[in-house]
């Protein structure tokens, strides 16, 4: 049997943590959310929020990992507690890492908005908002202790695979047909590439999902295991 916490003060650390992780992710996919949008309505104050923004998601990454640790020193937390923390510290870093997707997405507009356009926007907005979901979908995975909403995150992870890989294609058509253009593709491909790496992190915090609920450590499994 696992030792009970009756303390008060122990459970309100432990929401506290997920409050924070919480509102750490809402600021990491609105970043997401307005560096498409400063692309689509080539906004550059827009590109500026985003960029200056990462800084209050990396201090929510630094009190998130010291409640964590404080609370670990102090309270002791064993089984289904411990692995909380465990994969809260884990996921954090996830976080944190798509947050920087975002800054980086929102540099690489503010430089693509010196240029001119030359291609429609339509599938990097799509992949965007495809990555947003199922980064939402991890956290919900998680909020809800929901192990079978986890594992479907890491198989939607495939979608962005599939969606970057396409993209790439059409992107290094243009570059060959039109040498002018390689500087504007690379941005694009940049883009692209975050967004993919998206699901990466979203997959990570699914499989934490998974270790939280089940106490299964799926990571670097065969696809059939996961």
């Amino acid at each position: 049997m696992s030792r009970r916490h009756t303390s008060g003060h122990y459970d309100n650390l432990l929401r506290e943590l997920k409050d924070r992780l919480l509102a750490m992710s809402g600021l990491t996919e609105q970043s997401l959310r307005d560096a498409t949008r400063a692309l689509v309505e080539r906004s550059p104050s827009l590109a500026r929020e985003v960029i200056d923004r990462d800084d209050q998601i990396d201090r929510l990454e630094l009190e998130i990992d010291d409640l964590c640790l404080r609370t670990l020193a102090l309270e002791q937390p064993v089984a289904s507690d411990l692995r909380f923390l465990g994969a809260v510290l884990k996921i954090v870093r996830d976080v944190e890492r798509i947050g920087d997707i975002g800054a980086n997405t929102a540099k690489r507009v503010s430089e693509l908005l010196e240029e001119p356009e030359f291609k429609p926007l339509v599938d990097l907005p799509i992949m965007s908002r495809t990555a947003q979901q199922i980064f939402r979908t991890s956290l919900d995975a998680f909020v809800n202790a929901d192990a079978d909403l986890a594992q479907q995150v890491i198989r939607d992870d495939r979608m962005l695979d599939d969606m970057y890989e396409q993209l790439l294609r059409e992107l290094l058509t243009y570059m060959m047909e039109d040498p002018r253009t390689i500087s504007r593709s690379l941005k694009f491909v940049f883009i692209a590439k975050g967004f993919e790496r998206v699901g990466d992190h979203a997959a990570n915090i699914a499989e934490m999902v998974v270790f939280l609920v089940r106490g299964q450590d799926i990571r670097h499994g065969t696809s059939a295991d996961r």
